[in-house]
């Protein structure tokens, strides 16, 4: 039954994608982050990295407290508010 939970719904990764990840080698947050896009959709992570950070802390025998969250990355250039909200000229 674990492995049809899902753990990130913004991207549909399962808690058994989690743990083939782990044991294909990837065994921090930023690789994980990397093979599965946890983090990467509408909520940021703010549901799954705590999640993914229990079951990596479970898998590898490390404690919660030594593994790293994800670096935040901001844009290469900053972009102006009104690209994303549109012109009031459209219809």
């Amino acid at each position: 039954m674990k492995d049809t939970i899902i753990i990130c719904r913004c991207e549909d990764i399962t808690y058994d994608d989690v743990v083939k990840a782990i044991e294909e080698g990837y065994d921090d947050i930023e690789s994980l982050k990397r093979r599965l896009r946890i983090g990467m959709g509408p909520c940021q992570g703010r549901t799954c990295i705590p999640l993914v950070m229990r079951i990596l802390a479970q898998k590898t025998g490390k404690n919660r407290e030594e593994i790293e969250p994800p670096t935040h990355r901001p844009p290469l250039t900053p972009a102006p508010f009104g690209l994303f909200v549109g012109d009031e000229d459209e219809g």
